[in-house]
């Protein structure tokens, strides 16, 4: 009768066990590996800088007298893919996209000649008294997004940013490759990315637009997809977090 308890017993903590163990399917590799493009080993570095009201317009003109000196430098391996003022959103924010041309040991390379260069040193304590608060996230892009490759415009340009779910980025990789076909059509796919150093399991997808109304009629059009409203369906339980801002290029952007 003991015997029997026991084995009961265990037969219960064994049950109980295996409610709380996820069952996943093993990964060979590094999300990294999976999701980014290969034939690029590009690393690219988004930046937020939340500026004081009152010094908004002062830090445009600074940036816009300093950063395309970066950017065109042909010591320096990194290019300025855009940079924008968020117009609905956060307020009174900036937001600059870089490209480093060779991963890691290129950001490297660009930060420790940047270190020597007393005109940006001197630009970031300028820029530093303008600053309310400021963060970054180092991204790979997702091989199956366009590569953002500098435009003509007037554009507005929509920033979403979705925080995924921890263990769930494979999944909206899988999914994306397949939607990301149903937004060609106007062109308005401009790059999408994931985190490797930052906030984590942030994805960012980069459109671009006419004005506002384009956007809302190209969104609307989707819809009436076969297939669209399926993937939706799919991917919404893997967001924690969205947000979205509309943004306006400053007048150095390559992204018009």
């Amino acid at each position: 009768r003991g015997l029997g308890s026991s084995a009961c017993r265990a037969g219960e903590d064994s049950w109980l066990k295996s409610l709380f163990v996820r069952k996943v399917d093993p990964r060979k590799d590094a999300h990294s590996n999976l999701l980014a493009k290969r034939e690029t080993s590009s690393l690219y570095k988004l930046q937020f800088h939340n500026v004081k009201p009152e010094c908004l317009e002062a830090y445009n003109k600074l940036c816009q007298e300093v950063l395309p000196k970066i950017h065109e430098e042909k010591h320096y391996p990194c290019a300025l893919v855009g940079t924008w003022n968020t117009w609905y959103g956060e307020q009174d924010q900036a937001v600059h996209l870089w490209r480093y041309e060779g991963g890691y040991p290129a950001l490297n390379e660009v930060m420790s000649k940047l270190r020597q260069n007393k005109e940006f040193i001197e630009f970031r304590k300028e820029r530093g008294n303008m600053l309310l608060s400021r963060k970054n996230q180092l991204l790979l892009e997702f091989s199956f997004w366009n590569e953002p490759v500098p435009r003509d415009g007037p554009n507005i340009y929509e920033l979403r940013s979705y925080q995924l779910r921890p263990g769930t980025m494979i999944e909206w990789g899988n999914y994306w490759a397949r939607a990301i076909r149903f937004r060609q059509d106007s062109n308005e796919a401009v790059g999408g990315f994931f985190s490797q150093i930052g906030q984590l399991y942030m994805v960012h997808h980069l459109w671009a637009y006419k004005d506002l109304q384009t956007r809302e009629d190209i969104r609307n059009a989707a819809w009436h997809k076969p297939g669209w409203d399926e993937l939706v369906y799919y991917t919404v339980p893997l967001i924690q977090e969205m947000e979205s801002r509309i943004m306006i290029p400053l007048k150095i952007s390559p992204l018009q």
